[in-house]
């Protein structure tokens, strides 16, 4: 967790509930019952959390074990169950804030990681497995191909550079809070403006050619 920040709890609080909503919103249009609309917002809401602790082996994971943070995710799937009329027209508000929880979601898994002795290189992978895992879960639930790998949307790549920059930062002994709530506003500045102006990753190098 991000030491020496007191609001840190709280904010991951947010990052669930915002997560959980996406998760819940994917579910709903779906048509979900209620209780697959709460296990989608479980899982946006936790899976990268529940991915992070399970490679740390830190067990029993939050996800399954922190009844705050799971009783914030089921609050978001009934939100949404609920209330998804008015929550759908507030779409591009709920994209947004995801981005906020993919960046806080790919600071605090760093630190998980390098708290726990991880070298760099693996608290890296477990920062970016935190940001994303969510929706990959979510979007492996529905049916679908994780937007991630098959949309070419700035998603994984700002959550990369967030963990690199967190690791570097720890390594040069330079981490702190201001420092790190720098990177976590670095990472959604760049992922609201790829959501702004449809910037999206790079395609196949060639475009595949029919035969016959």
């Amino acid at each position: 967790m991000l030491p020496d920040l007191p609001l840190e709890p709280v904010l991951e609080l947010v990052g669930v509930f915002v997560s959980g909503l996406s998760g819940a919103l994917a579910a709903v249009r779906k048509q979900f019952d209620v209780f697959g609309v709460v296990v989608l917002a479980w899982a946006a809401g936790l899976g990268g959390g529940l991915l992070r602790d399970v490679f740390l082996g830190a067990v029993p994971p939050v996800g399954i074990s922190d009844w705050r943070l799971i009783g914030t995710a089921a609050v978001a799937g009934l939100t949404m169950y609920f209330f998804h009329p008015s929550l759908v027209r507030a779409r591009r508000a709920i994209v947004v804030l995801d981005a906020g929880a993919l960046a806080l979601f790919t600071v605090v898994g760093t630190v998980k990681g390098l708290e726990y002795g991880a070298v760099p290189v693996a608290a890296v992978f477990v920062g970016v497995f935190t940001g994303v895992g969510g929706g990959v879960l979510r979007d492996l639930l529905t049916g679908e191909v994780p937007v991630v790998l098959h949309h070419r949307q700035l998603y994984a790549i700002p959550s990369l550079l967030g963990a690199v920059a967190i690791a570097g930062l720890w390594a040069l002994e330079a981490y702190t809070t201001v420092t790190s709530l720098l990177v976590v506003v670095a990472v959604f500045a760049v992922r609201v403006l790829a959501l702004q102006f449809r910037l999206n990753a790079p395609g196949p190098w060639r475009e595949p050619t029919s035969r016959g």
